[in-house]
């Protein structure tokens, strides 16, 4: 086996150097742990940025992806596959949605949103007018040339214009400005995310998702939810959305959906799904050749099966609220340093007032894997399977990390 020196020689050579990865090569993990190839042991708190909702190699959702690896991997959506149709009945069960397309990542998620709401309007409303996109400042909807256009932060669209449009960006948050844009009835969707995660974990204000669904029923705008981070038991509930006691007409899903298997998936209404109905004699409107495969649905119907068995949202809504108080006796402990807490359940969010990636950078030192979200935020975003001692660790390794930069500054 090469050395982790060797394997990050190899890596500067071959890779496209479009990411900055931590110098370390993992190899291994095991519940809320992972180890490198070199056996460093560190705590993993951040789930393959809130993929892994297990933990790794949780003991029966490997058994039921070994069982389908050899059973039936991908047939492609000229049929169907019975985990395929499990996988969609189990996300309608436990939401607002009658009909789920399933694709293979939450950009695709987005851009299948995208494509309905404008063949909604153009088709199904006969409003072909209706093109414009609006989404907001400071959100992160994915890194195709669609999902690019309409996130909220120019640092990543730099370079890649002409983008997708028309697309309009308004303030998080402000409903005035929601209705300014949505009355002109011009849009064919407003996206929102419940929590801003890549912007720096900003949960929607009070009344403000709701304002937004008062809004899009008053003028036939879809309501789109980006649930990419908070679905699937994130925050404490199955979905985000939930917290405000509403629902949109299209949500997409991905991250903890597969529990580390890539899938992605639209879940819509039935009116909205009218969207992307096959017409007579007419072409496929959208497609997928991975999407929805035996395998990534095995998947997903072992998360959601796991997810229930063990109690595991009831789980997150705890131990989220335990990370919360912890975090927030750090802001009182560093003034100045450690700034606000934000987040639900285990999604989780320290703004810090220095730069937030010396601090993960000096938790990997210490043993624990942090992320960062934002310009300011220090990301917890930690497996379900949390305990109570691993958040502990991560904390009095935060408090470390806090505490040499307090000294340095």
């Amino acid at each position: 086996m090469p050395s982790q020196a060797d394997l990050l020689a190899v890596a500067e050579q071959v890779f496209v150097k479009n990411y900055r990865q931590q110098p370390i090569v993992l190899e291994r993990g095991r519940g809320c742990e992972v180890w490198d190839v070199a056996g460093t042991r560190y705590l993993d708190m951040t789930a393959g940025i809130a993929v892994c909702g297990l933990g790794h190699a949780h003991p029966a959702f490997t058994a039921r992806i070994a069982e389908q690896l050899g059973k039936l991997i991908h047939v492609s959506n000229l049929f169907y596959n019975d985990q395929q149709v499990l996988a969609a009945r189990a996300i309608t069960e436990r939401c607002f949605a009658s009909r789920v397309f399933f694709c293979n990542s939450g950009a695709e998620a987005n851009e299948s949103a995208l494509k309905l709401a404008r063949r909604y309007q153009a088709v199904v409303a006969g409003a072909p007018q209706r093109t414009t996109v609006v989404s907001t400042h400071g959100s992160f909807h994915g890194r195709s040339i669609a999902t690019v256009a309409i996130t909220g932060q120019a640092k990543y669209r730099e370079g890649f214009g002409p983008l997708f449009g028309p697309v309009e960006l308004i303030n998080y948050g402000d409903l005035d400005a929601a209705a300014r844009v949505l009355e002109a009835r011009t849009a064919c969707a407003i996206i929102v995310e419940p929590i801003q995660a890549e912007g720096g974990i900003i949960v929607a204000p009070p009344g403000y998702l709701a304002g937004l669904r008062r809004l899009c029923d008053a003028t036939g705008t879809l309501l789109i939810f980006d649930e990419v981070q908070t679905g699937v038991g994130r925050t404490g509930r199955w979905f985000g959305h939930e917290h405000d006691g509403i629902v949109p007409d299209v949500m997409s899903l991905a991250k903890g959906l597969g529990g580390g298997v890539p899938i992605g998936a639209m879940a819509c209404s039935e009116k909205a799904a009218a969207g992307l109905a096959a017409q007579p004699g007419g072409a496929v409107p959208h497609a997928s050749t991975f999407g929805g495969n035996a395998l990534a649905c095995a998947a997903v119907n072992a998360v959601f099966d796991i997810i229930e068995t063990e109690g595991l949202i009831e789980r997150v809504a705890q131990a989220g609220q335990y990370l919360g108080t912890q975090l927030a006796e750090l802001v009182a402990e560093f003034p100045g340093h450690a700034v606000e807490v934000r987040g639900r359940g285990l999604l989780r969010g320290l703004a810090v007032s220095g730069a937030p990636a010396q601090v993960v950078a000096r938790c990997r030192e210490r043993g624990v894997l942090l992320s960062v979200a934002g310009d300011k935020v220090v990301r917890f975003a930690p497996p379900y399977v949390v305990e109570r001692r691993h958040l502990d660790e991560a904390v009095t390794v935060l408090r470390g990390a806090l505490a040499e930069g307090a000294g340095k500054a």
